[in-house]
Formats: structure tokens, sequence, C-alpha cells
């Protein structure tokens, strides 16, 4: 419990309805480009009046009514990426803010602006999307990677906000767990068990985080560090296939210095299960003989083809390095097909590891 104190200030309300978006021969149906508005806007318990979601699976509800994103970190991006195009809304936010650092507020901090109040419950679960609207693939891996992520504010109660509004801290989150301390939990190598018992113990983080990190408590000592990956479900379809089965490389395309995309195909011709944009594909590597296997999880762009990202973990630079020497046309490798990410109605879910 705390004085209310201002911590900040809106500069920025943007809103965006859903439209379809050509990128690499696929049709993308998101609502990523955000845009200012002028003057007040209602914030219902779902969403801002005239802001919508494209893919409801992964994004809206209620603990993800808006998303935040902040100026420092506008800053920040411009001075790493070299650019300076960068207008409100570019990272997909429906909040620009000044103040708000992800390493400073925490789950389950309640804030008052203008006449809404909200409460944050969840690091921003980045999304290839975001890679489209900032021409640049390497963006979702990158803002967990550089602990940059965003998060969500659930509406607490509704009201009218404007750009200008003062932001006003009106309760502290149990735990004090910060935005950057619960991504890096869940996607980031590493898993200290009493961080994730503080986590679990946060009333406002959503129940598909929580399954989540309960599923991490119960992996055994010896399986390692997990490295975590972006696919939350509250309830997973089941498996196009039993286990694993080897899919032949037909072509590898660089997309930068640190993204590869692999077109993959039956070795035998046969048909496998179609894939949309945005699911994720669980891959066993070969590591140095008599060592087992590495098991990663990569996202799919589009029907058949993996989207392979660096890190800068060593464990991550492991797999990269596995994945580099690997991939040829011809070549083939063993795949387990991990199916679109089922959502319960509020969107929550389950993550699925590898």
């Amino acid at each position: 419990m705390i004085t209310d104190r201002r911590v900040g200030s809106l500069l920025s309300v943007n809103v965006g309805m859903p439209q379809d978006v050509a990128w690499h021969g696929q049709t993308v149906h998101t609502a990523v480009w955000k845009r200012p508005v002028e003057g007040p806007r209602l914030v219902g318990r779902l969403n801002i009046d005239g802001d919508g979601q494209g893919d409801l699976a992964g994004h809206g509800g209620e603990h993800r009514a808006v998303f935040v994103y902040q100026i420092g970190s506008y800053r920040y991006w411009q001075e790493q990426l070299g650019r300076d195009d960068f207008s409100y809304g570019q990272f997909g936010e429906n909040f620009t803010v000044d103040g708000l650092a992800d390493d400073r507020v925490c789950i389950g901090d309640q804030y008052r602006i203008g006449a809404a109040v909200f409460e944050v419950t969840q690091p921003r679960v980045t999304c290839y999307r975001v890679g489209i609207r900032m021409g640049d693939p390497r963006i979702p891996a990158l803002l967990v990677s550089h602990h940059r992520p965003g998060f969500y504010f659930r509406v607490l109660r509704e009201g009218a906000v404007q750009a200008g509004d003062d932001i006003v801290q009106v309760a502290s989150g149990p735990e004090v767990m910060t935005v950057t301390e619960a991504d890096a939990l869940l996607y980031l190598p590493g898993h200290p068990r009493q961080q994730l018992l503080r986590a679990l113990r946060i009333p406002a983080l959503p129940g598909g985080w929580k399954t989540s990190f309960q599923a991490m408590l119960g992996q055994p000592e010896t399986a390692g560090p997990a490295t975590g990956n972006a696919g939350l479900a509250a309830v997973s379809p089941p498996p196009a296939w039993p286990g694993f089965r080897s899919l032949a490389v037909t072509k590898v395309a660089r997309e930068s210095d640190s993204v590869v995309s692999v077109h993959l195909a039956d070795p035998g011709g046969a048909a496998v299960p179609p894939a949309l944009p945005g699911q994720f594909l669980t891959l066993r590597l070969p590591a140095s003989p008599g060592a087992q296997p590495l098991l990663r999880s990569y996202s799919l762009s589009g029907a058949r083809v993996l989207t392979l990202t660096a890190s800068v973990s060593s464990a991550s630079r492991t797999a990269w390095a596995a994945s580099s020497s690997t991939f040829g046309c011809g070549k083939a490798t063993c795949w387990r097909w991990p199916h679109r990410a089922a959502r319960s109605s509020s969107g929550q879910g389950r993550h699925r590891r590898c």
C-alpha cells in the first residue's frame, strides 16, 4: 500500500483496427498498426474505444486490455537500431508513456490515469507481428533479450483518458516482481525456484503465466535450465503426430545477421498439416557425439517456414551454432509439430516449453 504519487505522464493514446497485411507471401490479419488520437477516449474493460485486435487468441482480453510502452525505450531502440523514423504507436502500444520503466514497474502495481484505474498484469508476450510493423524480424527476440518488452494493463475502473494525463500510482503489487524479472523468468535461461514461487503468489498474474511457472517448478532438477519460448496457451490441442518425425529442409533464406528462415517438407512427399503464422515448432538438434540432443522451439512465420533467431544467452548460442551447421537443403532432422496454440476465453493459458 502506498500514498498516491505521480510517476509519469501519458504522452499518447494510440488505437487501430485489424487490417490485412502482406508479409513473406502470406496475408497476416493484424491490428499492430496503432495511431495517435486526440481528445479523451473511453477505456472499457476489454479495450479502448476505437481499438481492436486481429488475433484474439494472442492479444486482447481482460488481462491484456491496454498495452503500454515507454518513450525511454523508444530512445533506446532509436540508438540501438540507428533509426529516426519512429512515431507514437510504433511498437503496437495503446499508451505511450513517460516513466513506468519495465525494470521499475511491478506486476500488480495499480495506476490512475485520467478517470480510469489500471493494474499491471503481465509483460508483453512478444509476437512476430511487431517485427512486421517495425520492418525488422529481429524485434520480437530483441525485446526479450534487451529486457524491454513493455507490459499490459487490466482495467479496474473504466473511464476516459487522454494525452497529457498524469500517471499516479495508487497501490503496489505484492512480491515486488518487476516486469523485466517476470519476462526473464519465463523466456530466458534459468528459472530459480524462489523466483517461481514469488511469481505464483501474485494475484494479478494471469492464469496462463502461473500454469507455466507451476510446470517449471515440477521440472526435475536434472533436466537443466529451460530456455522458455513464446507459446502461451490454455489448453493445447492434440499433436498432429506422436513424438518426432523427420522433415527435409528445402530452402534456407537469411533474413538478417541473426535471423534465418528454413522451409520444410516431408522427405517422402507426404502432406504435412497446414501451419499459420505465429505457430511454434519443437526442434530436436544433434549435439556433440554422445551428448543428449538439444530441444528448442522456434516460431513458424508461414506455412512450413521456420524462423530461427539467435539469442544472447550461452544456451541459445549453442543451439544457434547447431542450427547453423545442421540446416542445409536436402538435410533432414526431427521435429515435433506443436500445433496452433488454443486459448481459453480469457486468452490465457499454458506455456509450451522444450
